[in-house]
């Protein structure tokens, strides 16, 4: 599957579709469409289910300096009121601030960031390792492990740190009750 590939099927969901326009509209610093809502859009088409079939969520991913809950509360609630019509739930999160949480919350230490992509890089599964947004002259797209596996229906963890198996079999379970087609590599 190539980028172009992907992309195209990715932006059938039009959730998808109106959250980058929307990201690209509020111009909200290095802002990314990212995860599970990209990925199981594309293996939606790819097994001919609805196009927004399984999809618990849409992560939204940026950068912003200011650290304060304060500030993220006001862009999550500003997200959740400009896509509500969308009637999907919104995950928008600053990666600025993660490292402030994610110990307590998940019990592993989790460094601090530098921009979006770095989050994209931590996540658990390879497969999902993967970010669109709009730009002045089309998408940029962010998939450091290219689209094979998402074309194969292949679920791979990412064995980098911070990985929780136990979190990886959960995740996996459910997808695998979703979309039987998948494959899932164990974790080593």
């Amino acid at each position: 599957m190539t980028q172009d590939e992907f992309l195209t099927a990715a932006l059938r969901n039009p959730a998808n579709q109106a959250i980058t326009d929307e990201l690209h509209r509020v111009a909200l610093p290095d802002a990314w469409l990212v995860s599970g809502c990209l990925v199981q859009t594309v293996w939606n088409a790819l097994t001919g289910r609805p196009i927004d079939y399984g999809i618990s969520d849409y992560d939204i991913f940026y950068f912003d300096p200011d650290t304060s809950w304060e500030a993220e509360d006001a862009v999550i609630r500003a997200l959740k009121a400009r896509l509500s019509h969308l009637g999907v739930a919104i995950e928008a999160r600053n990666r600025a601030r993660v490292h402030l949480w994610y110990p307590d919350k998940h019990g592993l230490p989790y460094p601090a960031l530098s921009r979006s992509t770095d989050g994209i890089d931590r996540f658990l599964t390879a497969t999902t390792q993967i970010g669109i947004r709009r730009s002045t002259d089309g998408y940029d797209v962010y998939a450091p492990n290219g689209f094979d596996d998402v074309a194969g229906m292949i679920v791979r963890p990412n064995l980098t740190a911070n990985f929780s198996a136990a979190n990886y079999a959960k995740k996996a379970a459910r997808w695998k009750a979703l979309w039987p087609e998948i494959t899932v590599l164990a974790a080593k």
